[in-house]
C-alpha cells in the first residue's frame, strides 16, 4: 500500500455508529466488555462453563512463552458441543447447513440430519481404520460432505488437514507428506462455471509420492463428466462406504490441548506452514467471536461467502456458527455462474440476514454494476460482514449504500489463519465504524502496534501489528516444527506475536491495516508466498532465475508480478510468458497465476548477490525507484523499468 493511499485512509473522517433499534437488540452494547476483556483467565473461564465438558478444566491458562496451554486438564468434543447439545430442544429441526450446489441442486440438512451423517461418516473412518491422533486430508469443493467430514474426523479424535479445492496435485502432495496423512478424502470432481474440477484426477495425481495413504474415500458429485477411475483396495465410493453406517458413533473424549486440524498457510520460505490448532480454546473462539462479531439470533439466517479450504471457512462456516446453534449459507459455485447476480439470488431466496464476503468479491460486484443487486429483494440483510484483507474505504461504502441500503452495520475483521478467529473488529451494537478501519481489538484481546524496536508507538503512529497476551484460539505450533513457529511468529519482538502486518492507529486508537510487511502476498485475501511461486518457475526448464513480488491490483487487493530470466537458447515471447503463467497454476494453483511475467537478462542485485526485491516492488506499482546505491548494476533496474512501462503503456 503507498503513502498516499495510507495518508487517504487515515484522513477518512466519515463514522458510522450504531443504530439506536441496532443498539437495543445487540448480543453485545456495554462497553465494559472491554475492561472485563482484561482479565484474561476469568473472562475466558467463565464463558466456557456454558459448554458440555467430559472433564471440567483444572486451570485456565499456562503460558510459558511462547507456548500457550488454555483450559489444561479438561476434556471435551467440539461436536458434542456444535451438534449434540443442540438435540433436545426445538433446535434438533432447525437447519444447521441449508446448501446450494452451482447446477442448482439444493439440500437442508437439520441438526438431526447433521448429527446422523457426521455419526455414519465417523463408523465409516473408523471401519478403514483411523483412531484418535490420525491425520486425514480432505480435498473437496463446497459441498456438504465436506464440513459432514471434517466433523466425523473431529468425533473420533483424528485430525483434518482440508486442502482448498484450487490447489495443484504438487501442492496436495506436498501436504498429505508433510501431515503423514493415512486417508484422504476427495470427490469424483466439483462444479465450477459449469466446468469439472478434477478433485478426483488431481488426488490420483499427487498420491504417487504419498506412500502413508491407505484409502481414500471418494463422494461421487458429478458423475460420468468426471472420468473418475477407482483404484482397486485404495479408493471407496462414499455412498457405499457410509450409507449403512449405525446412526450413531460415541464422540471421543478430546484433551483441550488435543490437535484438532491442521491448515497449511503460505511462508516466506516457500515451504507451506501447517497451523495446528487445538481443541478447547479454538472452539471458545471462534463461538464467542460469532455470537459478538455478527451479533447472531435464533432466526438468522447467515452466508459465509469464503471456501472451507481456508480458515475462514474452517471458523465461521463450521465452528463457530454451529456451536452457537446457527442457519448457514453454504454455495458451491462461482458468483458470477449462470449471471453475475447469483450471490443476489441466493440472498433473495433463503432470506440471508447476516452476509460475510472478501473485498475482493465487494470490489468486482462493484465493477459488475449496481444493476445486480438491485434487481433483487436485499431486504432480509441486518448485517454485513468482510474478512481477508483491507477494505479501502470505497468499496466498504459501496457495500453499505448498494447492498446493506445504509441501514446495515459493517463489520470489517481482521485475523489470520494462525489467530483462529476474529480478533480486531466493530462489535456492532457498540462500535463507530470507519469507512476502511478493522476499529478496535475484541474484549480479551490485547494488540499493539509497535516500532521496529518493539516500543509501542502513539497513537496517529504507524508501525508493525503484534499481540501481546496469548488467546485461547491462537495455534499452537506448526505442525512437526516447534522451532520454525517461534521463529517465524515470536523472533521479530521479544514475547510478541508479530501478525506480519503493517498498522497504524488513529488519534481514536482505532486500527487500520495496512497488508503484509514480509514476502507474503496477500491475493483475493488469501496469503499466497513470493518464494512459493519463484520455486515454481524456477522448475520450469527454460528459466534461470526468477524473483516475483506482490502489485497493486485493483480488484484482487494485490496481484502477482513475476520477473523472470530465462536459460540461453529460450526465446522471450508471448507465448513463453503464456507457458511460464500456466506452469505456476499447474505447480501451485490457478490462485499464484502470475499476473505479469517481465523478462530480463539480468534481475537487480545488491554487490553480494541478494536481489532487490524491494526494488522490483517499486517498478511493479509504478512508484519513484528507491535507493539504488547498492546495487552491483544500476542499469539492470532502469532496462527492466522501461520494459515494465512499455509494457504497461
Amino acid at each position: 500500500m503507498s503513502d498516499e493511499t495510507i495518508a487517504n485512509l487515515l484522513n477518512e473522517e466519515r463514522t458510522f455508529p450504531p443504530s439506536d433499534a441496532f443498539r437495543a437488540q445487540a448480543n453485545v452494547s456495554d462497553p465494559d466488555i472491554y475492561e472485563q476483556g482484561r482479565d484474561l483467565e476469568k473472562f475466558w473461564g467463565d464463558y466456557a462453563e456454558g459448554f458440555e465438558w467430559f472433564r471440567k478444566w483444572d486451570t485456565v491458562l499456562e503460558w510459558d512463552p511462547p507456548f500457550a496451554k488454555w483450559f489444561q486438564g479438561g476434556q471435551l468434543n467440539i461436536t458434542v458441543n456444535c451438534i449434540d447439545r443442540h438435540l433436545n430442544g426445538p433446535r434438533r429441526n432447525k437447519a444447521a447447513f441449508i446448501w446450494e450446489g452451482e447446477p442448482g441442486d439444493q439440500r437442508v440438512l437439520t441438526f438431526a440430519d447433521l448429527h446422523r451423517e457426521v455419526c455414519q461418516a465417523a463408523n465409516a473412518l473408523k471401519s478403514l481404520g483411523v483412531k484418535k491422533g490420525d491425520r486425514v486430508t480432505i480435498y473437496l469443493g463446497m459441498v456438504p460432505e465436506l464440513p459432514i467430514a471434517m466433523l466425523a474426523c473431529a468425533r473420533i479424535g483424528a485430525a483434518h488437514s482440508v486442502i482448498f479445492g484450487g490447489f495443484s496435485p504438487d501442492a496436495i502432495a506436498e501436504r498429505v507428506q508433510d501431515s503423514e496423512s493415512n486417508l484422504v478424502i476427495t470427490a469424483d470432481g466439483g462444479w465450477r462455471k459449469g466446468g469439472v474440477v478434477p478433485l478426483k484426477a488431481n488426488t490420483d495425481e499427487a498420491l504417487r509420492s504419498c506412500p502413508t495413504v491407505k484409502n481414500v474415500i471418494v463422494v461421487q458429485r458429478v458423475g460420468s463428466a468426471a472420468n473418475c477411475k477407482m483404484k482397486d483396495g485404495r479408493d471407496h465410493w462414499w455412498q457405499d462406504l457410509v450409507r449403512d453406517q449405525p446412526r450413531t458413533c460415541p464422540p471421543e473424549p478430546m484433551d483441550s490441548e488435543d490437535l484438532l486440524y491442521i491448515l497449511y498457510t503460505s511462508g516466506t520460505t516457500g515451504k507451506p506452514k501447517g497451523i495446528a490448532h487445538t481443541t478447547a480454546g479454538y472452539l471458545m473462539g471462534t463461538a464467542r467471536t460469532f455470537e459478538w462479531v455478527f451479533d447472531a439470533k435464533e432466526d438468522d439466517v447467515y452466508w459465509c461467502t469464503a471456501d472451507i479450504g481456508w480458515v475462514t471457512g474452517h471458523s465461521y462456516i463450521v465452528y463457530g456458527p454451529l456451536a452457537n446453534g446457527a442457519t448457514g449459507v453454504m454455495y458451491e459455485g462461482a458468483p458470477d455462474h449462470p449471471r453475475r447476480d447469483r450471490f443476489w439470488d441466493i440472498v433473495e431466496k433463503y432470506r440471508v440476514s447476516l452476509f460475510y464476503t472478501a473485498p475482493t468479491a465487494i470490489r468486482t460486484f462493484m465493477r459488475w454494476g449496481d444493476s445486480f443487486p438491485n434487481g433483487r429483494d436485499l431486504s432480509s440483510l441486518r448485517l454485513l460482514g468482510s474478512v481477508g484483507e483491507p477494505i479501502n474505504p470505497e468499496a466498504w461504502m459501496w457495500y453499505h449504500q448498494v447492498i446493506g441500503k445504509e441501514r446495515c452495520p459493517i463489520v470489517d475483521t481482521w485475523w489470520q489463519t494462525e489467530t483462529g478467529a476474529i480478533m480486531i473488529a466493530p462489535l456492532p451494537g457498540l462500535t463507530v465504524a470507519k469507512p476502511g478501519s478493522a476499529t478496535r481489538p475484541l474484549p480479551g484481546v490485547d494488540a499493539d502496534v509497535v516500532d521496529q524496536d518493539g516500543n509501542s508507538v502513539p497513537l496517529g503512529s504507524g508501525g508493525f501489528l503484534v499481540l501481546r497476551q496469548p488467546w485461547p484460539s491462537m495455534l499452537r505450533t506448526i505442525y512437526g516444527d516447534p522451532q520454525r513457529y517461534r521463529d517465524v511468529y515470536w523472533s521479530r519482538f521479544e514475547n510478541l506475536y508479530f501478525a506480519g502486518d503493517g498498522c497504524k492507529r488513529d488519534t481514536d486508537g482505532d486500527y487500520w491495516l495496512l497488508g503484509r510487511v514480509d514476502d507474503v502476498m496477500l491475493v483475493s485475501g488469501h496469503n499466497i508466498s513470493t518464494m512459493e511461486v519463484e520455486s515454481a518457475l524456477v522448475d520450469h526448464p527454460a528459466v534461470a532465475e526468477a524473483a516475483v513480488v506482490g502489485k497493486a491490483h485493483e480488484i484482487k487487493g494485490q496481484g502477482v508480478a513475476a520477473f523472470v530470466t530465462l536459460r540461453s537458447g529460450h526465446a522471450l515471447s508471448h507465448d513463453m510468458r503464456e507457458e511460464l503463467r500456466e506452469h505456476v497454476a499447474r505447480k501451485i494453483g490457478a490462485i499464484a497465476r502470475p499476473d505479469e511475467v517481465y523478462f530480463s537478462a539480468e534481475l537487480p542485485k545488491t554487490r553480494s548477490g541478494k536481489i532487490m526485491r524491494r526494488l522490483l516492488r517499486d517498478i511493479a506499482d509504478g512508484r519513484a525507484l528507491g535507493d539504488t546505491t547498492t546495487l552491483a548494476d544500476p542499469n539492470v533496474v532502469k532496462k527492466l523499468r522501461d520494459q515494465y512501462e512499455s509494457t504497461e503503456g
